[in-house]
Parts: structure tokens; C-alpha cells; sequence
């Protein structure tokens, strides 16, 4: 059945794709701006077509799952006319915070206020940072098929059927709008495919932590490379001082795009990063408490390592094009 599942959402996202959303999707267009990495107006309705590819598993043995899904699509409402008319900051993020304390209550009640507090957060934080990171042709899209796939096998080691099935089928889903999204990407996610998968990798991650599929820091090393850009980023634009709610390009992926890896290297070695990540967690996730910690935190300074890596060749880069000038 899962892999008829598997079947049936990617060709119901890459026929949704193909057939509708590029056809007749000249009306919701990503024109270009300051943030930007395209040059010309592309559709951003890409992320329709995979929930619907996903809510399929809801009819194959994911209906358990039924509420973290229906709040995805009910962000996508949201998000849509977001990406129409555009909607005031307040207004999307209390959206976001209604989503994550109902799903974080639902799933986890009773637990302390603080603790249920910090999770309301986290989910808040991934569900905007996997919109944060979705600039470059093939990165989110690629991200969703490894990191949701990563789901898939550890909850199927751990007999969680329902969220194998969410999981599998958000991740075949992916798969089939990637190969309209990587470069040159004809459709982007947009906010109404970005914001409900950065939901639910937060609201699954929770899920599966919940039924002992997987420790909590499973999913956030799974999606570590998301994480730690967008996370690191903002820190970096706060103590600068900077208004980190205005577009920008200074995310390590736009960096590593602009020194001339362009959107395929790009795209290429964050699988590679995340591939590892997501090694490092499924090896992990069953082990004693000392080698969980011992794998997230090599991860995580492998991590800043490589941010550093980063850093340095972008300050070579500016003072190169500096001096050309």
C-alpha cells in the first residue's frame, strides 16, 4: 500500500503541476525583488499541488494524522491570498501562533505551560524559516523530498504507520514538484507551499516525538541545514542592528549562489549537508543518551564549521568585486 501511496502522490502533484498550476498560474507571479535570485516573473503556486499530494495519504491509513494536515491546508488558505493581495506581518504570524499552540495543545497536553510555550515557538520559527529559505530553484523542494523521506524510514523502524504515510506521501509529492522547481525552476512553492511544509516538518517532528519514533532533537538535526542558516542569519542581522522582517540576500545559500555555485551547485550541496545530517540522525536516534549527544553536537559544529567556511570566502568575494570596481 505505501508504495502505491508513494505512486499516487507523485502523480497527482506532477499532473496538478503540469496541467494546472503552470498553465493557469500567471495569476499569482513571483516578480523579482531586492531578495531575489531570479530575474523574471515565475508562478508561485507550486506548493497547491503538493498538499494536495500529500492530504491523499489521509484516505491511505494517515487519518490519525488528520489535524496537523487540516491546519496545513488551512495556512495555505492564509498564505494563498498572502501571495495575491499581501496581508500585514501581525496578521500572518498570529495565524502561524494559532496553528502551532492548537497542534503543540492538541498533540501534547497535559505538559507544563512553559514547556508547551518553547514548542509554540519552535514550530512558529520552522514554519517561517522553511519560507525564509526557499530562494534559490530546487533548495526547499529537495530539502521536503530528503528531510520528509527521513521521517518516513525512521517512523516505518519504529512501526508508526500513520506517519509513515504522511510522511511518504508529502515526500513523493516534493519529489514531483522538484522537477518542475529545480533550475530554472518554472514554479516556485510559494508562501502557500512553504509555510504549511515548514508546519508540518515542525508539526511531524512533534508528532513522531510524541509516539517514541524518535528523540526531539531528531528532527531538528534532520532539517539542521534549514535551521542553522536561517537561524544564524537572523542572529547575525539582530546584532547588526538590522530590520530583519525586510527582504535580504545574505542567507549562506544566497551567498554560496551569488560567488558563482549558482542555483544547481547550490542546490547540490545542500543535499549533500543534508543527506549527512540525515544519516547522522537515523544512526543516532536508537543509540545510548551520550552517542545522541555526542552525533547532534558533531553535526552542529560541523555545521558552524562550514558556516565559518562560508563567512570567509564571502569576505574574499566582496573585497574582490570591491577592488574590480
Amino acid at each position: 500500500m505505501l508504495g502505491g501511496l508513494a505512486v499516487l502522490s507523485f502523480l497527482g502533484t506532477f499532473a496538478a503541476v503540469r496541467l494546472l498550476l503552470l498553465p493557469f498560474g500567471q495569476f499569482a507571479l513571483d516578480e523579482p525583488n531586492a531578495r531575489s535570485l531570479h530575474e523574471r516573473p515565475v508562478p508561485r503556486t507550486g506548493g497547491i499541488g503538493v498538499l494536495l499530494g500529500g492530504a491523499i495519504s489521509l484516505g491511505f491509513g494517515a487519518v490519525q494524522l488528520w489535524l496537523p494536515m487540516i491546519i496545513a491546508l488551512c495556512l495555505a488558505v492564509v498564505s494563498f491570498l498572502d501571495d495575491l493581495r499581501g496581508m500585514p506581518t501581525g496578521v500572518r504570524l498570529l495565524s502561524h501562533f494559532a496553528a502551532a499552540a492548537l497542534l503543540v495543545y492538541y498533540t501534547l497536553a497535559p505538559m507544563h505551560p512553559a514547556e508547551l510555550t518553547v514548542l509554540i515557538v519552535a514550530v512558529v520559527w520552522i514554519t517561517n524559516l522553511y519560507n525564509f529559505m526557499d530562494g534559490s530553484d530546487g533548495l526547499a523542494g529537495g530539502m521536503a523530498v530528503i528531510g520528509l523521506g527521513a521521517y518516513g524510514v525512521a517512523a516505518y523502524a519504529a512501526g508508526n504507520m500513520p506517519l509513515v504515510a504522511l510522511s511518504l506521501a508529502l515526500a513523493a509529492a516534493s519529489a514531483a514538484f522538484l522537477i518542475h522547481n529545480f533550475h530554472p525552476a518554472r514554479i516556485f512553492l510559494g508562501d502557500v507551499g512553504s509555510i504549511p511544509l515548514g508546519f508540518l516538518a515542525a508539526a511531524l517532528g512533534i508528532v513522531g516525538w510524541r509516539d517514541d519514533s524518535w528523540p526531539l532533537w531528531f528532527p531538528v538535526l534532520v532539517f539542521a541545514p534549514f535551521i542553522g542558516d536561517a537561524t544564524i542569519t537572523l542572529a547575525k542581522r539582530v546584532l547588526r542592528g538590522e530590520r530583519v522582517w525586510q527582504p535580504h540576500r545574505e542567507h549562506y545559500y544566497q551567498r554560496m549562489v551569488r560567488m558563482g555555485l549558482g542555483h544547481r551547485g547550490t542546490a547540490f550541496v545542500a543535499y549533500s549537508v543534508m543527506v549527512a545530517c540525515v544519516v547522522a540522525a537515523l544512526f543516532g536516534r536508537s543509540q545510548a543518551g551520550t552517542v545522541q549527544g555526542a552525533v547532534f553536537l558533531g553535526a552542529a559544529v560541523a555545521l558552524v564549521l562550514m558556516a565559518l567556511w562560508v563567512d570567509i570566502r564571502w569576505a574574499r568575494f566582496i573585497r574582490a568585486a570591491e577592488l574590480r570596481s
